[in-house]
């Protein structure tokens, strides 16, 4: 990782949610694998359609910082919006949908690191996952390995949550599978090694960085969602920030699902299974 260099932070005035406002467990299996669930508040001001639309593009998104210190008028990757201090960068590859936007079959090349600000590049991620699943109700990227199949899956749901008739917010869920299924000695021993890669300490600095950068969707996406009609203009100034709810009354949005998640990794045979779209709505 010491040939990349991490982007200035970027202060947008946002208040950046802590891992109190979400609900996170792991589960780590005999055979060394990971099975993880993090239940995310309620995301205000934000619809389903703006998270699918912005899954479908963000790779290829570039806008103007208007009034942001030290990115005065700059344009800039739309990555770098999605977390202020750890992301770098972020681009798709392989087999693309229309316009070059995200789908099932594609990779994406994801270089961010946890907690920067503390930590700097101790917990990277630098690598080309596949897209397994990018549709409205949700997003799944990972790896394979032949014979193994399924050796990583980071799994989003999110959906609409409705009252007196409107959309109230999204309820976001994440849920993440490391390490090849079984419990034969191949198996076993891939997970060792992915066991030093991606320890409790990797996960618990992720917590944070997943709680920060799932809470920002509040702040800038509906702006760019509302300027969707005009990608080469796309720009974004303080002025557009909303006033969120007070982030100390959130929590996770839906412990009846995260305990019964949770409950299941412990259970299943085989979690990648328990995980895939075509098995759960979590509704």
């Amino acid at each position: 990782m010491t040939e990349l260099k991490m982007p200035p932070e970027r202060d947008f005035g946002w208040d950046l949610k802590p891992t109190e406002s979400t609900l996170f467990d792991i589960h780590q299996r005999p055979n060394g694998q990971f099975c993880v669930v993090l239940n995310h508040s309620l995301l205000r001001g934000v619809t389903s359609e703006m998270i699918h639309w912005w899954f479908l593009n963000f790779p290829n998104l570039r806008v103007k910082l208007v009034d942001i210190a030290g990115y005065e008028g700059q344009t800039v990757p739309a990555y770098l919006l999605w977390h202020p201090s750890d992301h770098c960068s972020a681009k798709l590859l392989g087999t693309l949908g229309p316009k070059g936007t995200s789908q099932a079959g594609a990779k994406i090349h994801i270089q961010e690191t946890m907690r920067y600000k503390t930590y700097g590049w101790k917990y990277p991620v630098d690598t080309a996952l596949d897209i397994f699943y990018c549709a409205p109700d949700g997003w799944a990227m990972g790896r394979s390995v032949p014979l193994l199949g399924k050796v990583m899956c980071l799994r989003i749901h999110f959906r609409d949550v409705l009252e007196a008739g409107g959309v109230i917010g999204v309820h976001y869920h994440y849920e993440v599978v490391i390490g090849a299924s079984g419990n034969n000695p191949i198996a076993r021993a891939l997970n060792k090694k992915i066991t030093s890669e991606y320890s409790p300490e990797f996960f618990a600095a992720w917590q944070l960085h997943n709680s920060i950068e799932v809470g920002t969707f509040e702040n800038f996406l509906p702006a760019l969602y509302d300027q969707r009609s005009d990608l080469a203009n796309l720009h974004y100034a303080k002025a557009m920030n909303p006033t969120p709810e007070a982030i100390e009354t959130q929590s996770g949005h839906s412990p009846t699902l995260f305990e019964a998640r949770i409950a299941g990794f412990k259970t299943t045979t085989d979690p990648f299974k328990f995980q895939a779209p075509e098995q759960t709505s979590f509704v």
